[in-house]
């Protein structure tokens, strides 16, 4: 069974039990600096995971990218299941059904839609702690499905309880965030027998986590959780993952997914997969990091020194070694036959993708060539240290770090810079020295990360959501200041401020930010209403509200609009939400601080008077 013919039936098997089809979103969160990427299906619906109304309704569905980089990158091409990019097969119940129906209706689609044998089925419960009880409704639930399929399951034995770290899902640590128990279902990919009886936790190698359903149950606030009065269900089940165990595979890279790209490399390689174990780790890195790096580029991503720029890349520069490690001539461009046929193998997927392959090879091109350089001035540094060597490893284990740090260039390389000249080091040792410094410093980029995308959307903070309401008065107020022809290109949001990037080419004088803020003051003062309606996109656009036109809208859309009514609204825009009742809830606005950010793109900051 395809990748396609799975996404297909999931699809079809949702909808048959009333879930509405939502997008498969861009990877780069808009309005949340919480993530650098999207890292699960549920992003999107954060808003109404919290109560807002969908306008597709209470049942939804989709098929969604997502990305984990600092999760899992270093144990990409060690194990035969770590992936950077995925996808991500996802259902929710938005305070309608809960663990009764989930439970049984994923079952269902395991055994008698896809034809899984459920006797190599196994699944588990939250054990409780001092946040929640253990989950015995789920317990009971699944006792019944598995009966409902001829087979007897008990605890320990087909059904396992774990605590917070394997069984409670959470998306981060933020007051405000949503969380709760969770059941998976684990397959047995083992060589021999069922797996009847063994625990899929301390049997990884053995089992593989087919899906996961979350019931949100749960908000996280200053001293704990607390129970929510909606309870919803968040299933995400991995595409690949499905299609290791439908294709007969015990290697995720020998499935669809990724095995097209894997036989590209052995023609450009010379290589075979499989059979020297340096060999394989490099390939599974150049199919996984392609992918993840298409999928980046498809939505917008150029290689930078920052943020989501930094992230790809690296993962073009990790590919490049990777290459050298396959043998494959540097002189020779690696990546426009491996972006083909990423293009080709997805493009049922994101039917766009070939018509971005030119641009994004021309993209990876340049960076290779970028890296060449970087590999030359590497050796000349290299050069420099081997010839004042005193004899200190210690000293050369540092410059080999800073060396990787500062120019991205490979231990392996400097390994053999230093045997060419005849110096004997204890390579294992060495190596072991190295990756203990990266993972002090990955440490370090984490901990600065958490600090730096902390706060946003995520946490639905009542400033954050002031922030939210205003946001769609200071787009009203450019238009009415500068020209309707001003439009929303970006935002984003944070406790402390907000930015609004908008179509200018210039800056803004003094008076005109003065007009702008008078127009919101104003706005503020007269204690205006603000509400939704759902309705179709066609009636919504006809009424006059605002929307991202570069972005993708169902059927239904649901427009906030600020004034008594919707039709005298002085604002109105597609929004997701959340926002004030009203505008007297919220303060002056100051505009602090403006720049250009690109042809025809101004971008402004600005944030509550009385802050700073």
């Amino acid at each position: 069974m395809t990748s396609r013919d799975i996404v297909e039936k999931f699809l079809a098997f949702e909808k048959k039990h009333g879930h509405k089809e939502i997008s498969n979103v861009s990877l780069i969160p808009e309005n949340d600096p919480t993530l650098l990427y999207v890292n699960s299906g549920m992003f999107p619906l954060v808003p109404y995971l919290q109560g807002e109304p969908h306008p597709l309704g209470k049942r939804l569905t989709n098929v969604q990218r997502a990305l984990r980089f600092f999760e899992d990158l270093d144990n990409v091409g060690e194990t035969n299941r770590h992936t950077t990019a995925f996808h991500m097969l996802g259902n929710w119940s938005l305070g309608d059904y809960f663990k009764e129906e989930q439970l049984t209706w994923y079952f269902e689609f395991l055994v008698e839609t896809l034809g899984l044998d459920i006797k190599k089925m196994y699944a588990s419960i939250f054990a409780g702690d001092i946040d929640a009880p253990k989950d015995e409704e789920s317990m009971e639930v699944l006792k019944r499905v598995f009966a409902k399929y001829g087979v007897s399951a008990k605890e320990g034995e087909r059904i396992f309880a774990y605590g917070k770290k394997d069984n409670w899902w959470k998306r981060g640590e933020a007051v405000g965030e949503l969380g709760g128990p969770d059941s998976e279902v684990f397959y047995y990919i083992g060589e021999s027998g069922d797996g009847f009886g063994r625990n899929p936790v301390e049997n990884q190698n053995d089992f593989l986590e087919i899906g996961n359903s979350v019931f949100m149950q749960y908000k996280k606030t200053e001293t704990g959780w607390e129970e929510l009065s909606q309870k919803n269900v968040d299933f995400g089940g991995g595409l690949e993952r499905l299609a290791l165990v439908l294709q007969n595979k015990r290697d995720i890279f020998e499935t669809d997914n990724f095995w097209p790209i894997i036989e590209q490399v052995q023609i450009m390689s010379g290589k075979k997969y499989g059979v020297e174990k340096a060999h394989t780790k490099a390939m599974r890195v150049l199919a996984d990091h392609m992918r993840s790096s298409v999928f980046m580029s498809m939505d917008g991503v150029l290689p930078s020194n920052r943020e989501q720029g930094y992230i790809l890349r690296r993962l073009l520069r990790r590919m490049t070694r990777a290459g050298m490690v396959l043998g494959i001539d540097a002189k020779v461009d690696l990546s426009p036959p491996l972006v083909g046929v990423v293009a080709e193998t997805f493009s049922w997927l994101y039917p766009d993708l070939k018509n971005k392959q030119a641009l994004i090879e021309k993209i990876f091109v340049e960076e290779e060539s970028r890296f060449e350089k970087v590999l030359v001035t590497g050796k000349r540094e290299v050069e420099k240290t081997l010839t004042v060597f005193t004899g200190n490893c210690g000293d050369l284990v540092d410059e080999a770090f800073n060396l990787y740090q500062s120019f991205g260039y490979p231990l392996e390389i400097f390994l053999e810079d230093v045997n060419d000249r005849g110096i004997e080091v204890d390579a294992e040792g060495f190596e072991i020295d190295f990756k203990a410094m990266i993972k002090k410093h990955q440490q370090m980029s984490r901990e600065g990360a958490s600090q730096k995308f902390k706060g946003g959307l995520a946490d639905h903070s009542d400033e954050v959501i002031k922030y939210h309401t205003v946001t769609h008065l200071l787009h009203m107020a450019l238009r009415q200041v500068l020209g309707a022809g001003i439009i929303q290109k970006g935002s984003n949001i944070t406790k402390e401020r907000l930015r609004f990037d908008f179509s200018y080419d210039r800056s803004l004088t003094d008076e005109q930010i003065e007009q702008v803020e008078g127009v919101i003051r104003n706005a503020i003062s007269k204690k205006l209403p603000v509400g939704f309606e759902i309705m179709s996109k066609t009636a919504a656009e006809k009424v006059g509200a605002l929307h991202a036109f570069d972005e993708k809208y169902g059927d239904e859309v649901k427009v906030y609009y600020i004034g008594e009514g919707l039709h005298d609204a002085i604002s109105k825009e597609f929004c997701g939400g959340p926002h004030v009742n009203n505008t007297q809830e919220l303060k002056s606005l100051s505009v602090y601080k403006q720049k250009s950010v690109g042809e025809g793109l101004q971008r402004v900051y600005a944030r509550f008077e009385g802050l700073s």
